[in-house]
């Protein structure tokens, strides 16, 4: 590489160094003519990219991908076909190798990776986000070959551990990326240690000051809880080695995105957040005494720490769908703290950490049956054409993040379904045409309705009738994704029949009362009968819920009132929107308080969101609503990762203009000791010394502990910060939030 113009002397030995890493991580997977393949693939796409410009990318791509590679075979535990793929796939951007050279080179498999690298990587350049119609080609692509995914996350974690490099546009949106998507399908293919990362390197760049916040205080408390870690194991350590187990044992803290969600869930500050760290036991145990040894160590455990039966988690019996086993328990340690135990041997605990790819090292153990039933259901969602996308996004994620509930059918065959499955959830599992005619079930001999919930080890039997067909209050009574989808994707064709006929029956009325179509007018009776839309009146038309000469009767009124000479509307015009989104629009800046909305465009009508309350100061975006106004969220929205991941074609650029002299209301929420006088001390701080309105507060107090919620009227985000640190200093106050 000497007198390379494309890579850094720093670059050409990092290059190398991956590269022997790559070979030495997959050891004896790759075929004798492998590495010859690889080193001459290797040296045609470095000597292709040296006699080409660097282009514009953030990280060298070259290194990038080797990265991807050694972290998908290291970490994830690919092998030859992942390694191949990728260095191919590179091979035919730059013009190295043509697509129809790869099969006959390197095989089926390899050829397959790449085409759906290639499909993957077309469908990222058309858009700045992931939007929900190429999330679902994407998708099709990983259906194909799992592998595809496993790569994606591999690439999108190293672009994670370098996002420093990036601009603070596309950073966000990537940590947003890595949210949204790809940390919950990490989870779905068992990689729970990517999983965890992605979630941490989110939090620390979407929201920093918590991330840094929750660092700091696990730094303070750092020694005090490797003590109490290391007198919690003695003991077990003790008993393990008396019993002879070969094992290891070790503490570790919870992630830091997994404490912020407890300190969100609970509305608790740190300081009362108690299971932040877990006991992890792991056994190097043979394949038949697995279990037994496992249980063996959980009675060690319970016998002496007192144990929480409602925090029994079994998955030694029957694993998670995406392969994970382990039995977790959470026990009362030394001073009344509960501590999660999880015991597992080397074989669970790879898995754990490598997920569904680990099961290919341990075939014969272990079947890959759970995984395969998942992906019958995704290509079940995903190869429905006629599936709206928002729809599609909402059912893709219901089955992300699944627990499993296990029940049995009348001839006793287990059937895995997602927790809070119902009646007729376990209807369409069995096949979509007992689904659409389901009318109730017996469970353990007992007759229930539709919406009942199943618990692990009921026996079902369905019910059906013929007459039977599905109605659009059966979305409520459902929870999986392939439930939703059918009775959704049947909905439709019953409505769009409906509306044919009633739209037939209608045109013959017209023709039959010689009347011309005036779409003004017609658009005008529907919107004033009460429909929301064209579909739903022709709809009532057919079922006969629409008096016909009443609305007759209603046009000829209309015509009367309208001449030929006024402006017609279009049909879109009176077709009513979401009520929710139909709000009045109005100018928020007055003075010299003025948002620049998109390219440099002042006056533009919006409105504050209400879900996070932005003021002067924040990092904001604009949202086009259904009602055509713009909506102003701060960057750091709770609903900005959906909202732009799924409609990011709705999404304008905005930013603070002027100087800032409106006046906005924020909500803080503000946590301490139970003192007298505490509430005193923070309203006078907020009306006398600081001089702001104070909107309102609550307060409420449980176990020496409260917890108030103020509403104050500030200027700007300094104002606001100001706010937070002083009344963070008043003495007894541990923590304070602002809302939304």
């Amino acid at each position: 590489m000497e007198n390379d113009k494309y890579f850094t002397g720093k670059e050409q030995l990092e290059i190398l160094h991956l590269y022997w890493r790559i070979l030495h991580a997959a050891g004896n997977q790759l075929h004798s003519n492998d590495l010859h393949e690889i080193h001459d693939l290797f040296r045609k796409i470095v000597d292709q990219k040296k006699e080409s410009e660097a282009g514009q990318e953030v990280l060298n791509p070259i290194i990038k991908d080797l990265n991807t590679v050694y972290l998908a075979v290291s970490e994830i535990g690919m092998g030859r076909a992942t390694i191949l793929g990728v260095l191919a796939f590179d091979a035919l951007r730059e013009g190295v190798l043509m697509e129809n050279d790869i099969e006959h080179r390197f095989g089926q498999e390899v050829s397959i990776i790449v085409r759906g690298l290639l499909k993957a990587h077309e469908l990222y350049s058309k858009s700045v986000a992931v939007e929900s119609e190429n999330f679902r080609k994407l998708l099709l692509t990983f259906a194909e070959d799992i592998r595809v995914v496993f790569i994606l996350i591999a690439e999108h974690v190293y672009i994670m551990r370098n996002l420093s490099l990036y601009d603070e546009e596309r950073r966000n949106r990537i940590a947003r990326e890595s949210a949204y998507l790809y940390a919950p399908m990490a989870h779905r293919m068992g990689l729970y240690k990517l999983k965890t990362e992605l979630e941490d390197l989110s939090l620390k760049w979407l929201s920093p000051e918590i991330y840094n916040d929750i660092v700091a205080r696990l730094s303070e408390t750092k020694s005090e809880r490797e003590k109490y870690i290391d007198d919690f194991i003695s003991p077990l350590k003790n008993q393990l080695e008396l019993e002879g187990f070969d094992f290891e044992i070790k503490g570790r803290t919870k992630s830091i995105y997994s404490i912020w969600n407890k300190i969100k869930k609970k509305g608790t500050p740190f300081e009362n957040i108690y299971d932040i760290f877990a006991v992890r036991i792991i056994l190097n145990s043979p394949p038949e005494r697995e279990k037994s040894d496992c249980w063996q160590v959980y009675s060690i455990v319970t016998d002496r720490y007192q144990p929480n039966p409602k925090r029994l988690r079994d998955w030694l019996s029957i694993p998670k769908s995406n392969g994970y086993e382990s039995l977790h328990t959470t026990v009362m340690g030394p001073s009344g703290k509960w501590v999660e135990v999880q015991i597992r041997t080397r074989r669970m605990d790879e898995i754990a950490e490598k997920g569904l790819a680990a099961h290919w090292k341990y075939k014969g153990i272990k079947s890959e049956q759970g995984m395969e039933e998942w992906l019958k259901n995704l290509r079940e969602i995903l190869e429905n054409p006629e599936k709206n996308a928002v729809d599609f996004m909402d059912d893709f994620r219901l089955d992300l993040y699944e627990d499993d509930v296990f029940v049995f059918t009348p001839n006793g065959e287990l059937r895995k379904l997602k927790q809070g499955a119902t009646v007729l959830d376990f209807a369409f599992h069995i096949h979509s045409a007992i689904g659409c005619r389901c009318v109730g079930a017996k469970v353990n001999g007992k007759n229930v309705p539709i919406r009942h919930v199943l618990s692990n080890g009921d026996q079902v039997e369905i019910l059906t009738s013929p007459n039977q067909i599905p109605k659009i209050s059966w979305l409520d009574c459902v929870v999986t994704g392939k439930a939703k989808t059918k009775i959704k994707q049947v909905l439709r064709e019953m409505a769009t029949k409906d509306a044919e006929l009633g739209k037939e029956m209608l045109e013959r009325k017209f023709r039959n009362w010689k009347w011309d179509y005036n779409e003004s007018v017609y658009m005008r009776c529907i919107r004033k009968a009460g429909f929301k839309t064209v579909t739903e009146f022709y709809q009532g038309v057919a079922h006969g819920t629409v008096d016909l000469q009443r609305f007759r009767e209603r046009m000829e009124a209309e015509r009367k009132a309208t001449s030929d000479s006024l402006v017609e509307h279009s049909a879109a015009d009176f077709i009513q929107t979401d009520p929710n989104e139909d709000e009045n629009i109005r100018k928020q800046g007055i003075s010299d308080d003025v948002l620049v909305i998109d390219k440099n465009l002042t006056g533009i009508e919006y409105k504050l969101a209400k879900c996070c309350n932005p003021i002067y100061g924040d990092k904001v975006f604009g949202f086009v609503s259904a009602a055509g106004g713009i909506k102003i969220h701060r960057l750091s929205c709770p609903n900005a990762p959906q909202m732009i991941s799924r409609y990011g074609y709705r999404i304008v650029k905005a930013r603070w203009s002027g100087k800032g002299e409106n006046q906005y209301t924020v909500t803080l929420r503000v946590t301490g000791k139970d003192d007298i006088g505490i509430v005193t001390n923070i309203t006078s701080l907020i009306s006398k010394h600081l001089n702001l309105s104070l909107r309102s507060i609550s307060v409420d107090s449980e176990a020496g502990v409260f917890r108030c919620h103020v509403t104050v009227r500030v200027g700007n985000l300094s104002e606001c910060e100001d706010l937070i640190r002083r009344i963070a200093a008043i003495r007894g106050v541990a923590e304070v939030l602002r809302e939304g």
